[in-house]
């Protein structure tokens, strides 16, 4: 089987979430991947509930549609003022309780690739009637804010569907405030996927087979200049999973909560 390559895989990501868009249904209960999916990494949720903060306020058409594996809100800390990104913002969810959270005087951008999920949040937005977000279409890697324009980056379950995330995370830090915050839910493994498994597109889209090592995912956030990263079991926080020794043997995935730090000016 051969090795994707990085257009395939946004080709087939945009496709996979754009399908799910299209076909949402208020019964049908989104989770981080669609029901069938081969190797779905929220089949029967293995990851528990996901947010701690309350949802009820929000309409049904958002939250049915929420696509994370755990909370960045619970991570980022928000104060009133603060501008937010959220990569990968899909169906709104995060970018509408992080506008809340901010008020008035903040700003929440979410930062999509799919068309369909941008038409879905920019729906949700009006429904929900908030309007200190924004929703742009662009891609993860290659972010279309200027730089050091941001304090808080959230991003639930969609790190793990890039190429390139070593990318990801040198744009992550380009746009952020010096002091600013990364405060991510992500699937992460101890151990690495086979390159066969790596070449499963449904595994890939599923957040699943795109997941990283969790020594290479720090190792990505050191180079681009992140510092205070923590790297946790989502279900079990007391767990450093970046402490430990990356394993031989097949990859063992987690739901991770993720935070770091690009330091301010000396």
């Amino acid at each position: 089987m051969s090795q994707l390559s990085p257009e395939e895989i946004h080709e087939e990501v945009k496709a996979h979430y754009g399908r799910i868009a299209d076909e949402f249904k208020l019964e049908v209960a989104a989770a981080c991947c669609s029901a069938g999916d081969a190797g779905a990494c929220c089949d029967d949720d293995p990851f528990g509930s996901l947010y701690q903060t309350d949802t009820a306020w929000l309409p049904p058409d958002v939250t049915g549609l929420s696509l994370g594996c755990g909370d960045p809100l619970a991570l980022a800390e928000l104060w009133p003022g603060q501008t937010v990104l959220d990569l990968g913002s899909g169906g709104g969810i995060d970018c509408f309780m992080a506008a809340r959270q901010v008020g008035p005087a903040g700003r929440v951008i979410g930062v999509d690739m799919t068309e369909a999920m941008l038409a879905k949040a920019r729906r949700n937005q009006q429904t929900v009637g908030l309007e200190n977000v924004e929703f742009r279409l662009g891609q993860i890697e290659a972010l279309p804010l200027d730089t050091g324009t941001v304090d808080v980056i959230i991003s639930n379950c969609v790190i793990n569907l890039s190429p390139d995330k070593t990318a990801v995370f040198r744009e992550a830090f380009r746009v952020l405030k010096p002091g600013g915050r990364l405060a991510v839910s992500d699937v992460v493994t101890l151990g690495q996927f086979s390159p066969e498994q790596r070449a499963d597109m449904a595994g890939w889209a599923g957040c699943v087979t795109g997941a990283e090592d969790v020594a290479a995912y720090v190792a990505a956030m050191r180079a681009a200049g992140f510092t205070a990263i923590s790297v946790r079991d989502k279900n079990q926080p007391a767990n450093e999973l970046a402490a430990s020794a990356t394993q031989s043997g097949p990859a063992q995935v987690f739901s991770a909560r993720i935070t770091a730090v690009k330091p301010p000016l000396s």
